[in-house]
């Protein structure tokens, strides 16, 4: 894959990818929102795993940045509510977690969770997480 620019968009803005981003600390979430709306990328927040179900009810994403604990309904009981929600729909769920030890990795994905990006990132793996998923932009 080619060096990632600061520039260089995911999509073009006529036809943005929409992502559901599911954080409850305030400055992650604002930090997340503005590397994402950089990469032109269009998204929407809820500070918790149960709003994120409701979200998904109520709207079509085409991707979700989800936070593995958040208050009221963490990340991984969201994703398995998900899952069973949407069985014939193959949404991709990205885990966003600080933690870094043994087997967490293979927690997320036994959720139900497509991949895993660990907190801090930054702009360059928050882009390539979002190509990786969604394509280069087109």
């Amino acid at each position: 894959m080619p060096p990632l620019s600061n520039t260089q968009p995911v999509v073009r803005p006529r036809n943005n990818a929409r992502l559901l981003l599911a954080e409850d600390n305030d400055v992650n979430l604002h930090i997340a929102t503005a590397m994402l709306r950089s990469l032109n990328v269009d998204v929407e927040t809820v500070h918790n795993g149960e709003e994120a179900v409701v979200a998904l009810l109520q709207g079509s994403f085409d991707l979700v940045l989800m936070d593995c604990q958040m208050p009221v309904m963490d990340g991984f009981a969201a994703t398995r509510a998900i899952r069973r929600q949407h069985p014939n729909i193959h949404l991709p769920i990205i885990a966003l977690t600080a933690n870094n030890a043994d087997g967490d990795h293979e927690h997320c994905l036994a959720a139900g969770m497509d991949d895993y990006l660990s907190k801090p990132f930054n702009r360059e793996q928050l882009q390539a997480m979002v190509i990786k998923w969604l394509g280069p932009a087109v």
